[in-house]
């Protein structure tokens, strides 16, 4: 059983050191997996074209390593998953930065005598699949005489009536700060939750619920009512949000902005990974880097103050399109 073990530890060292070394390895693998090697070796070089064009050089990474489960333990082979914790240092303009993640990894190892080699690897990149399909876009009458949903309410919101509120940007700030890497016990807990995370994000700010009752128009959350999902898809789908800010003219709406340097805190990006108007993934902006550009949280893959572009992110692709919006001021 040590031998599996011992391999996976020295994995997790190679890995560790992979994130911010870029040149040959100058000892052995433990990993024979052709695929992931070959794969490995593109993203190095991706990685350190990456840094260069921000003008950033990576300084260390650290990474601790958590064995979920063993999925199967036959003889001479096991089945696992790894939660990979990483923080990773990097300088830029004379200012060192801190970026944290959680990615989970399932491998296969194989004893070969006495040794345990790791034949395959599969990341988890589900910020790749949208957790519901849309349907077709329909000109919503967003200013709704509904009243807001309970028992998620903003205090500005009395007797069903929004009193004009400045956007708190530090508050959906702290929020995200406070949540990236857990989930609120107050919501419904999703597999897929980027969005869900970033609504609760700009909820925290003072964003003002327009419940309609229906999935498909306004922005509200109720949980779960007699079994069944009961939020806006603009609450927790990415491209219901970005059909949502695009479109909305009241209550929770945005500005879209052509480049990351007009963001400001408590905006947000929303991703399409493939360029083809299906839109995956949504992060809020909670800093800025040295030079200025935006620094991101998310969940899904749990994400603080990561660089905006995402270009270190296996979900990533040369089609990826960017959503920026600016979130507005005044509600």
């Amino acid at each position: 059983m040590d031998g599996w073990r011992n391999t996976l530890s020295i994995y997790v060292n190679q890995y560790n050191q992979d994130e911010v070394d870029y040149g040959t390895r100058s000892q052995s693998t433990v990993v024979t997996d052709l695929e992931y090697l070959m794969s490995r070796g593109g993203r190095k070089h991706r990685l350190d074209q990456w840094y260069k064009e921000r003008r950033a050089v990576p300084l260390r990474n650290e990474t601790r390593a958590k064995l979920i489960r063993e999925i199967q333990n036959r003889e001479g082979e096991i089945e696992v998953e790894l939660q990979f914790f990483r923080t990773t240092y990097y300088n830029k303009g004379g200012a060192r930065h801190q970026e944290e993640r959680v990615e989970e990894q399932r491998l296969t190892l194989v004893r070969d005598e006495e040794d345990w080699f790791i034949t395959r690897i599969e990341h988890r990149v589900p910020e790749r699949h949208a957790s519901f399909i849309l349907p077709r876009y329909q000109t919503e009458n967003v200013d709704s005489k509904n009243g807001p949903s309970s028992p998620f309410l903003n205090k500005e919101l009395l007797g069903g009536v929004a009193r004009s509120t400045a956007y708190r940007r530090k508050d959906a700030v702290q929020y995200a700060d406070k949540w990236w890497n857990d989930f609120n016990p107050e919501f419904s807990t999703f597999e897929v939750d980027c969005t869900h995370f970033i609504s609760q994000c700009l909820f925290a700010g003072g964003a003002p619920i327009n419940y309609t009752g229906k999935r498909e128009s306004g922005w509200w959350y109720k949980g779960y009512v007699n079994g069944k999902e009961a939020w806006s898809f603009s609450w927790a789908v990415a491209g219901g949000l970005e059909r949502h800010l695009t479109h909305s003219r009241s209550g929770l709406r945005a500005e879209v902005v052509d480049r990351p340097e007009q963001l400001q805190l408590g905006d947000v990006i929303i991703y399409d990974w493939d360029g083809d108007g299906a839109y995956q993934h949504s992060t809020i902006v909670t800093a800025f880097d040295a030079g200025g550009m935006p620094l991101v949280n998310a969940h899904t893959t749990p994400s603080r103050h990561r660089y905006w572009d995402y270009k270190d992110s296996y979900a990533w692709t040369e089609n990826t399109v960017y959503r920026f919006f600016h979130i507005a001021d005044w509600f």
